[in-house]
């Protein structure tokens, strides 16, 4: 829709600020004849409709005829109603001007006006009056028209006349104008910080629970050593009482014997447990 708008579009965009368009080779302005739709190069006049043009999209549009700058046949140019079938779309890129998806060259001027040709250099290079180019145009252009619909004041007073004029059901204007919409983003900026906070403040209580749950959990591993250690030491006492027992019960066999021993007595316990005197009287 945005890049086939009917002829009756124009009366929206009257208040388009409109440019020249000047040959850097030759220093001359493209200019619409109203009579048959022919187009000129002549002196540049900033004071004449004729020479003025505008981006309406993709179409070059003249003010001074209300038609746009369209391929006529295989290599002839004129003006023709922007609503006919075949009126032609630009694409323009470094000043150069070729028509949207075509091959057949750039529109460069020469004795007889302008034509179309493969070659670019000066010859094919389009500006205003100020040395911009034509793309530098086209690109404010392309910002007006998003300003334009998200306009309060347009769409207040103009928008019955541009469904009408655009060729749009009032349905589709009012997706283009939420599409384009220009709003004041505060509530939004305090919405989006609102939510950060809640954000910033769930994250800490996260994070203060698993620090919880760490502590815990060494905690429980810690009591679980201690008790282990405990369990393996008790179990090594009570390993070592049986044989406590026997060494008692040896010594409580062996005191007899030694108390039968005299003072400076020499005995000899031998290995079947008997003990004899060393040196008998």
């Amino acid at each position: 829709v945005l890049r086939e708008w009917p002829h009756s579009y124009a009366g929206f965009f009257a208040d388009t600020e409109a440019f020249l368009m000047k040959n850097a080779k030759v220093k001359l302005c493209l200019q619409a004849s109203p009579m048959n739709g022919d187009l000129l190069l002549e002196d540049c006049n900033p004071e004449s409709d004729f020479q003025d043009w505008s981006w309406q999209g993709d179409s070059l549009m003249n003010h001074g005829t209300q038609s746009c700058l369209s391929m006529v046949g295989a290599n002839r140019l004129q003006t023709s109603l922007c609503s006919s079938v075949g009126y032609t779309r630009w694409d323009c890129s470094n000043s150069l001007l070729s028509p949207l998806g075509s091959s057949q060259g750039y529109l460069v001027a020469n004795r007889k006006g302008v034509a179309l040709n493969s070659v670019g250099g000066l010859k094919a290079q389009w500006q205003d009056v100020a040395d911009r180019s034509v793309c530098e145009e086209k690109a404010e252009q392309d910002r007006y028209f998003p300003a334009a619909l998200a306009s309060t004041h347009v769409y207040g007073h103009t928008a019955g006349n541009m469904t009408l004029a655009l060729g749009i059901g009032q349905e589709e204007l009012e997706e283009l104008l939420w599409f384009f919409r220009r709003e004041d983003p505060s509530t939004w900026n305090y919405s989006v910080l609102a939510l950060s906070f809640v954000a910033f403040i769930l994250g800490l209580l996260l994070l203060a629970i698993n620090i919880v749950r760490n502590r815990k959990r060494k905690i429980h591993m810690y009591r679980e050593a201690v008790q282990t250690t405990q369990q393996a030491e008790l179990e090594a006492k009570q390993a070592l009482m049986p044989v406590q027992e026997y060494s008692l019960a040896e010594l409580q066999k062996q005191e007899p014997v030694l108390q039968d021993q005299r003072s400076g007595e020499v005995v000899v316990q031998w290995k079947d447990g008997t003990v004899t005197s060393l040196y008998t009287e």
